[in-house]
């Protein structure tokens, strides 16, 4: 029986504790059981365990051009500058928890299924690169909490977490994605629906004479910001010039310049130059992984899922609602970053003396997606002052609740990098405050947050979203009585424009009968 044990050991300890060819094996199951040809089978499943290890290849890129900028911030604040970036710590983290988190994805997807089908949650989240961070942040959390004795726990409570954050959200979520939309045929599933739904809310509470942010004719020297690749790197530029300018004023010049191995201040500016740009290089070749990941991994799982739940609304990313608000996505985009800039001032201020909170650097990635999809929800209950209010929230939040993530995280706190959308900084925060009293009890009140939100979320779906309630009504009905006093305004003037050159004829002509006439004086 010992050479049963290498077998079982080898393929534990060799393959499937190998976070890449775990995602590749999941793969190649889920196109099995949509009847897949055995060569799509063996490529799929190929190109997904590639995929993950491009994505840990830039990991490492962006570790690389992080550590100078970690160090410089450090050595001139004193406080430990993070930049969240899901992409990067999802990396980062894979490769320790890379296999745990494989199976709680893997479960947790077969989670949503069941929840869809019996509750009245019919969505199935679809967005597979945030299927994959959450399930990574939440194996995170749940390690540290549970500690050594309690990884036996990691996994089935990881699964039933995801499971219900993938149908809760895009519930909680689905009035104002409906109101975008103009219909209840999609959801969002994507894990910044708090900001978006922050954002909605910012522009009912006060937008309600606001116009729309599309009926703005928006500079076009500034859509190349919506070049997610060109944004990361500029603001990057813009974060280490901040930091390395910082640095020459604040500390010995050998001391900066030891910072980047510089021989003098022209070398060290350019060299944080270049290390920016080695970020946006490595953010690149992780989201190339991503996409390769995903381009085998989601179909498999939307087939599977197709079967499950027939009719079930796809929750999709948010790059979905940007056609409905082009400009309302560069307007939260902007205020968004402003958002994360004024919060990282308050947290430098008072935040980090007091509490200890981490210097939450803004990072384009998560400020352009989250805080465009926070202008295009602001905007569609609060026009263009609800897309800037809402993207300069979504930006507090997404300072703060990462921040408060890096509480719970452990270790991988001091990798300089942590997880960037709303979502992942509430609900890490929560479950992984709910270990502070223990294993057992942590256990406890993770699953009762599960039941809570899933009860929670189901009366939500039948009280308010299967009733048919729309956000910003009231803004509606302003601008719709407007728009009828405008176009009777305008359909007046034209008729007393048509009228003009009857009565100018008429007073012409009774003119001219009285020149005609005799004087009789």
């Amino acid at each position: 029986m010992e050479w049963l044990v290498a077998i079982l050991d080898f393929i534990g300890q060799q393959i499937l504790n190998v976070p890449a060819y775990l995602i590749g094996i999941i793969t190649a199951i889920g196109l099995i059981a949509l009847r897949r040809s055995a060569g799509q089978v063996i490529g799929g499943g190929l190109k997904a365990a590639l995929g993950f290890l491009i994505l840990g290849a830039g990991a490492g890129v962006v570790i690389a051009s992080l550590d100078p900028l970690g160090e410089l911030v450090l050595a001139v604040t004193g406080a430990q500058g993070v930049i969240p970036t899901n992409e990067v710590i999802t990396a980062i983290a894979a490769e320790q928890y890379g296999a745990q988190g494989a199976y709680i994805l893997t479960l947790g997807f077969i989670v949503m299924l069941i929840l869809a089908r019996f509750t009245p949650l019919h969505y199935i989240f679809l967005t597979g690169h945030h299927m994959v961070f959450m399930s990574i942040m939440l194996t995170v959390v749940l390690s540290v909490g549970l500690g050594e004795s309690g990884q036996w726990a990691v996994v089935p409570l990881g699964a039933i977490l995801v499971g219900v954050i993938m149908v809760v959200m895009p519930a909680f979520a689905q009035p104002w994605t409906r109101k975008i939309t103009g219909d209840d045929t999609i959801a969002i599933g994507h894990f910044g629906t708090l900001g978006y739904i922050a954002a909605g809310a910012s522009g009912q509470a006060v937008g309600r004479r606001s116009h729309s942010t599309e009926a703005i004719n928006f500079p076009q020297g500034l859509r190349f910001l919506r070049d997610s690749m060109v944004a990361t790197a500029l603001s990057m530029v813009l974060i280490y010039w901040v930091f390395a300018i910082w640095g020459l004023i604040v500390l010995p010049l050998d001391e900066a310049l030891g910072i980047f191995g510089s021989a003098d201040v022209g070398a060290y500016i350019m060299a944080a130059f270049g290390s920016a740009l080695q970020f946006g290089v490595g953010v690149a070749i992780i989201l190339f992984g991503v996409r390769t990941v995903l381009g085998e991994l989601v179909p498999a799982f939307q087939g599977i899922a197709d079967k499950v739940v027939p009719g079930a609304k796809p929750a999709l990313d948010i790059p979905i609602v940007f056609p409905y608000g082009p400009n309302a996505v560069l307007i939260g985009f902007i205020f968004s970053f402003i958002g994360g800039l004024v919060t990282l001032g308050i947290i430098a201020a008072w935040l980090n003396p007091v509490f200890g909170l981490a210097l939450i650097l803004p990072g384009m990635v998560p400020h352009f997606f989250t805080g465009g999809g926070a202008g295009v929800y602001g905007n569609a209950t609060g026009g263009r002052l609800g897309a800037m209010v809402g993207g300069f929230v979504n930006g507090v939040l997404i300072t703060i609740l990462p921040a408060l993530l890096l509480l719970v995280f452990g270790e991988l706190g001091f990798e300089n990098s942590t997880f960037g959308d709303a979502d992942f900084g509430w609900f890490g925060a929560l479950i992984g405050s709910s270990f502070l009293g223990g294993p057992v009890l942590g256990i406890v009140v993770s699953l009762l947050i599960a039941i809570i939100l899933v009860v929670a979320a189901s009366i939500f779906q039948r009280k308010v979203v299967d009733t048919g309630w729309t956000p910003g009504k009231r803004r509606d009905e302003y601008l719709a009585a407007q728009e009828a006093e405008a176009k009777a305004d305008e359909t007046a003037s034209v008729g007393a424009a048509a009228s003009e050159p009857a009565q100018t004829r008429a007073e012409a002509k009774a003119q001219a009968e009285g020149e005609s006439k005799p004087d009789n004086t």
